[in-house]
């Protein structure tokens, strides 16, 4: 950049006015976001996600694929933002689906109705048992755990407020745009105005639009579909290791790869829990169990945060099956495409003026799960459930958006009744 360069940034309000260089013309932030989530799922943990009945329950049938258990279920959630505040009326808006989506002509997107705000109890009268025992962390792929590991994290010293040094260091980042407190209204699904449930045999590939009382019209045509299943299976070493093992996925961006282990004491209860992941820079929580884009997954790939796409294998720790011999469940995501839309397209010339009206992006992964050293139940048995995804939307009142390690900051803070502070994961919640 040369002297006469000038960088300024101008927000206000919901617009923004980014000059780079001296004669580029100003940009508007849209109107209104769109995000589609749209995953492919098998494996152990579909049990909650066949949950019928209302909120929750509701939510995840609807966003899950009904229909042969032992086939690979797809998921879908919609979010939809806008700086506008609805005409005529209350806020209504609907998804109107490509024929092959199996959906109807269209779902709600339901605004969720904020409620009143009550005092929080203080975590000290909470009802909770303090856990005991450790947490054992891991990561990277291997024979052997390499020296320094485990990090060793004693419930009881986290509990009295002593945090081991270092221990939150996920750089993920939860790629997140689209939500209730960032939109003046927003609108979702599922919710529990649908009346429809993804299949197994829908298909996202074709003509969509969104219309509502709230953003403009959008319109696109998407030319990917949900991504294939992942089929995983395990085979013991000699040197106690276990070697995973999965199928390529020919839209994949780049894999990553956690176990959730324990070791029970005489009297079957957890004393150590154990946690791992295939990340070779520590790496737990953040954006990993979510719906990342691929230049995100490209940087992780480099970071070797994330398995390169064309990796099928990695062999978790000796000393990870020594530590919890008792239980381990495996997860792995398969990071998929994006399809990015904005209306009306940026000019040719920087220098003509653009006023974006609304963007829309998709998302795909692909998941599964299963458990291993556990008699009777393997990734054959495994496969024969419907896995969760990682979000419920229903009615709510929603709260401030928290930043930390995510999966691995809000296990902890989950197991010590929230006496973590700032250890959950990040978005709305419910």
């Amino acid at each position: 950049m040369t002297k006469s360069s000038i960088r300024l940034i101008v927000a206000a309000g919901s617009a923004s006015v980014v000059l780079v260089g001296i004669g580029v013309a100003q940009t508007s932030a849209p109107i209104a976001r769109y995000e589609m989530r749209a995953g492919t799922t098998s494996g152990l943990m579909g049990g909650m996600a066949g949950m019928r009945g209302g909120g929750m329950g509701a939510a995840m049938s609807m966003a899950f694929g009904g229909g042969n258990r032992n086939a690979p279920q797809h998921e879908l959630w919609l979010d939809l933002g806008s700086s506008r505040v609805p005409a005529g009326g209350p806020p209504k808006a609907d998804h109107f689906m490509p024929a092959g989506a199996r959906l109807g002509l269209s779902v709600p997107l339901k605004t969720p109705v904020k409620g009143p705000v009550g005092p929080e109890e203080p975590v000290e009268k909470r009802d909770f048992k303090r856990p005991k025992g450790r947490m054992l962390i891991f990561w990277g792929c291997g024979e052997h755990a390499p020296a320094g590991q485990p990090v060793v994290i004693d419930f009881a010293k986290i509990a009295a407020g002593q945090m081991p040094p270092g221990l939150w260091t996920s750089n993920v980042p939860m790629e997140r745009r689209v939500s209730y407190s960032s939109s003046k209204t927003y609108g979702s699904w599922p919710n529990d105005e649908g009346k429809t449930s993804v299949r197994t045999d829908s298909s996202l590939i074709g003509a969509h639009k969104i219309a509502g009382n709230y953003s403009p019209e959008m319109n696109f045509t998407l030319t990917k579909d949900f991504m294939g299943a992942l089929r995983t299976s395990s085979a013991p070493q000699p040197s106690g290791a276990t070697l995973l093992r999965w199928n390529a996925l020919p839209d994949a961006t780049g894999y990553h790869a956690s176990l959730i282990g324990g070791k029970m004491d005489k009297g079957s209860e957890m004393s150590d829990m154990v946690w791992w992941s295939s990340s070779a820079t520590r790496e737990f929580g953040g954006g990993l169990s979510d719906w990342l884009s691929p230049a995100t997954v490209a940087k992780l790939v480099a970071s070797k945060t994330v398995l390169a796409p064309a990796t099928t294998t990695c062999t978790v720790p000796a000393e990870v099956k020594a530590a919890a011999p008792q239980f381990q469940m495996v997860t792995l995501y398969a990071y998929g495409p994006e399809e990015s839309f904005v209306y009306p397209p940026r000019p040719a010339n920087p220098k003509t003026p653009w006023k974006p009206e609304w963007t829309a992006d998709i998302r795909h992964r692909s998941m599964t799960g299963f458990l291993l050293g556990m008699p009777g139940m393997d990734e054959a048995d495994a496969g024969n459930g419907r896995n969760q995804g990682q979000q419920s939307q229903q009615q709510c009142q929603p709260k401030p958006k928290k930043r930390g390690l995510g999966g691995l900051g809000g296990l902890i803070g989950g197991a010590l009744g929230g006496a973590v502070s700032g250890a959950g994961g990040s978005g709305d919640g419910c």
